[in-house]
């Protein structure tokens, strides 16, 4: 069977745990070359000695353009090219239910990573793509930048944000041949996702994502429990040319968390109507 990304060379930021981790694994998988590019450089240099000669490991942090810049150009230098680039890396933020009682800490650090190192790879991609035959720039948002709610308001703001430049960027560079799309997570366990806060022991980050799951659920219609390889998947498909004609989206992997209401009201509604009319007769 054909491999999707036979010959393709990708760069995956943040790809040294969670959901990076599980695309740059599925990459290699599928044919392509990566160089995995994140913060964590124990992970990052463990996970490129596992997938062989086909992986790189550079600690970049995607805040900083020189070295966002140094990352396409070792891509292009070491496997000769770059036709895949996966802007993954993220941060949280400390969980504050009201934004009234949010002192704003976190602002710059969550902007800086999460937008500012989403258009700084995706420009610095682009210009290397626009003259060497295009490519596909894929960004990670999240449900919480399409879907309305409290808490983590910076976080919110910042995946809203990755979302419209998304689009934005589709238009900016069809052109070239340069293919733009994002992708929403739901209720995918990492250790992000559980907001962990710092020092917390791996006992309490794990105690965290299994409540946070239970809570995440309700609002899901697929009960099924997502995985970084659903992402993955998603991934592969938006590199490959099987998404060849699809630029500017946002596909949400969210078991249908953005989908509406999972609770049938006409249910309760039913109920509530029996309930009067039971009184109603017995009087």
């Amino acid at each position: 069977m054909e491999l999707l990304l036979a010959g393709k060379v990708a760069v995956v930021t943040g790809g040294a745990n969670g959901l990076g981790r599980a695309a740059a694994e599925r990459f290699v998988a599928e044919g392509a070359s990566v160089v995995i590019a994140d913060m964590d450089g124990e992970s990052g240099a463990a996970l490129a000695a596992q997938l062989g000669d086909a992986a790189l490991f550079l600690r970049t942090d995607v805040s900083q353009a020189d070295q966002v810049q140094a990352l396409v150009d070792c891509a292009v230098r070491r496997f000769g090219g770059l036709h895949i680039m996966f802007n993954n890396a993220g941060v949280s933020q400390k969980v504050v239910p009201h934004f009234v009682d949010d002192d704003l800490g976190d602002f710059e650090k969550v902007m800086a990573v999460n937008l500012l190192g989403v258009m700084l790879g995706t420009q610095r991609a682009a210009r290397h793509m626009m003259h060497n035959g295009g490519g596909s720039i894929i960004n990670m948002a999240s449900i919480g930048g399409s879907q309305a709610g409290c808490g983590i308001i910076s976080y919110r703001a910042s995946k809203a944000a990755v979302i419209h430049f998304t689009k934005c960027m589709a238009i900016d560079f069809a052109q070239h041949g340069i293919r733009v799309n994002c992708i929403s997570p739901g209720n995918i366990q990492t250790q992000m996702s559980a907001f962990p806060g710092q020092g917390m022991s791996e006992g309490l980050v794990r105690k965290l994502q299994e409540a946070m799951q239970s809570l995440r659920a309700i609002a899901q219609p697929l009960k099924r429990k997502g995985s970084p390889q659903d992402i993955a998947s998603t991934a592969l498909y938006l590199a490959s040319d099987l998404s060849a004609q699809m630029t500017g989206q946002e596909l949400c992997v969210d078991g249908g968390a953005t989908a509406g209401d999972p609770i049938n009201r006409f249910v309760e509604l039913a109920e509530v109507r029996a309930k009067i009319m039971a009184d109603m007769t017995s009087r």
